[in-house]
């Protein structure tokens, strides 16, 4: 079970770099957004700070602060993972820790975070995302839905 989270986080990284890199290609003609429905577009974003653009002041220190910080969550789930006797849990740690080392190459490579999902709902828009986010969104869900279950039987 252990390498199939490990597994997991590697499919997110690539995924996540394969995606971040079309849209950074698609993005280089100056198109400032790409409206796909009503009320989904792509759009290029460079997310300096953490979550919904948070702590983004474009320092230099970010980078390394929240790249150090990013890495030592990832150590502490790969911890946690060597422990974890649910499958939820497996799951989840790999999605996290899939998302957290994609934006981590993403702030060390470019300075930044490559973020391109933007959904709204007519002129109110969600900060824009992109799959390593999604990524540790649904694995913190997986690690919550655990938590709430109760009892737990190994891997199940």
């Amino acid at each position: 079970m252990k390498l199939i989270s490990l597994g997991l986080a590697v499919v997110v990284i690539v995924l996540d770099h394969i995606t971040k890199a079309a849209v950074l290609d698609t993005f280089a003609n100056r198109v400032p957004f790409i409206e796909v429905t009503s009320f989904f577009n792509l759009v290029l974003a460079h997310n300096r700070g953490v979550s919904f653009g948070m702590f983004s002041d474009g320092s230099a220190l970010n980078v390394i602060v929240l790249s150090l910080l990013a890495t030592a969550i990832v150590a502490l789930l790969l911890a946690w993972l060597w422990r974890a006797k649910s499958r939820l849990v497996v799951y989840g740690i790999g999605l996290v820790v899939g998302g957290a080392i994609g934006n981590v190459i993403d702030r060390v490579i470019r300075g930044a975070v490559v973020d391109f999902l933007d959904v709204h709902l007519g002129d109110w828009h969600w900060p824009a995302f992109n799959v390593a986010d999604s990524a540790i969104c649904i694995g913190v869900a997986f690690l919550v839905l655990d938590g709430l279950r109760g009892k737990r039987d190994a891997l199940n």
